[in-house]
């Protein structure tokens, strides 16, 4: 019977000690960033048509087209990408939007987190919250036209954080491969750990985004092994009118259909009609 209890108590230690490890590692186990020299970055970046968008320190910011015209789009499109790469992976959001029109809808910025691409600082919700909040403020202060945003993935929570406020004056998401609730993916992912506890990065996307009225397009990967075609239609079943979604038959989380934005005119033009009012 002692000898029992010394196994259940060195199992348990080392189940207290595996769980202690998750809570001091866990962001190592979310955040996957490439790092890249400021240099290194900026010269990849001119290679496909981008330049970097800096804050007034000089620090990168995100990223925008290289050489935009004068004659501005119509509305303006804030990316925040999901948690791998930089934000300069995401070119094709950029691409896909700004070519609609010949340019006359969409003009479009990648924002940057900090500790991705060369800007410094380290991955956490509230680092990316302050970073999106100055994104914002920065392009709300540019001029009058309506500021809208992407998030994909863990981008989601990002963007609907910021949509939900309403001081950011918001006129529409896109939501790319979302969850409702991060810890739900975490204990999902996770089910013999206490993980809806431990997660320090608590997005909830179905309460950020309860009291936003604006139209949300949700785009749901119905193979997605990573967050789970679950959790984008449990927030696009909480979500307020009007909303539209498109699933994407056996797509998996980061399947080129989704991500390449072949999808930019069907969204564009749900977006900018609930928007404007016109039929």
């Amino acid at each position: 019977m002692a000898r029992l209890r010394r196994i259940v108590s060195l199992i348990l230690s080392a189940y207290l000690l595996f769980v202690l490890a998750v809570v001091i590692f866990q962001r190592k186990l979310l955040f996957f960033p490439t790092r890249q020299a400021e240099p290194e970055i900026v010269a990849m970046a001119a290679q496909i048509g981008l330049e970097a968008w800096r804050d007034e320190a000089g620090t990168i910011i995100g990223w925008k087209r290289a050489g935009q015209s004068s004659k501005r789009a119509a509305h303006k499109l804030l990316v925040f990408h999901g948690n791998a790469g930089n934000a300069v992976f995401r070119e094709d959001y950029l691409r896909s939007f700004e070519a609609l029109e010949d340019g006359g809808k969409w003009e479009v910025w990648l924002a940057e987190y900090p500790g991705y691409g060369a800007r410094p600082g380290s991955p956490g919700r509230e680092a990316f919250r302050e970073a999106g909040r100055q994104a914002v403020a920065k392009l709300q202060a540019l001029d009058s036209r309506p500021l809208f945003l992407l998030g994909e993935s863990l981008g989601s929570g990002v963007a609907a954080e910021l949509a939900g406020d309403p001081a950011n004056r918001i006129a529409g998401v896109i939501l790319v491969t979302p969850f409702a609730r991060l810890a739900e993916v975490a204990q999902e992912k996770f089910p013999i750990l206490p993980a809806w506890f431990i997660v320090r990065d608590r997005w909830d996307n179905r309460q950020a985004l309860a009291g936003f009225h604006g139209p949300v397009a949700v785009l749901i990967a119905e193979a997605d092994e990573v967050v789970g075609a679950k959790q984008g239609e449990e927030l696009f079943a909480a979500l307020r009118e009007p909303k539209r979604c498109r699933r994407f038959p056996e797509a998996q989380h980061n399947d080129p259909d989704i991500h390449g934005a072949e999808w930019a005119p069907e969204v564009s033009a749900f977006l900018l009609q609930n928007v404007t009012g016109k039929p």
